[in-house]
């Protein structure tokens, strides 16, 4: 399962991403508005949204990215590990 977190810490990067290994997911991390967000967000199977991080302009990118691959979108007002586990465990 391929998976997409916006938003979140800077210094959390690494640790989303090895929570995701060992549920065997391939993920990619954005804590950064990037020019081509849109681009590098792909065709993901579960978008994960922490909203209380992310800013408005990247919500309403996820939100347009994942209805136009029919991605699941996952919001979650929390960015720590402990809400990223229980998100991929109710869709493990």
């Amino acid at each position: 399962m391929s998976v997409v977190i916006i938003g979140g810490h800077e210094r959390m990067e690494n640790r989303y991403k090895e929570i995701c290994k060992k549920y065997r997911h391939k993920t990619k991390v954005f804590t950064k508005m990037r020019s081509d967000l849109s681009r590098q967000i792909g065709t993901p199977d579960l978008v994960i949204l922490f909203t209380a991080t992310a800013s408005h302009k990247m919500v309403r990118c996820a939100i347009t990215e994942s209805e136009r691959s029919n991605a699941v979108l996952e919001r979650s007002h929390s960015s720590s590990a402990s809400a990223l586990i229980h998100i991929l465990e109710t869709y493990t």
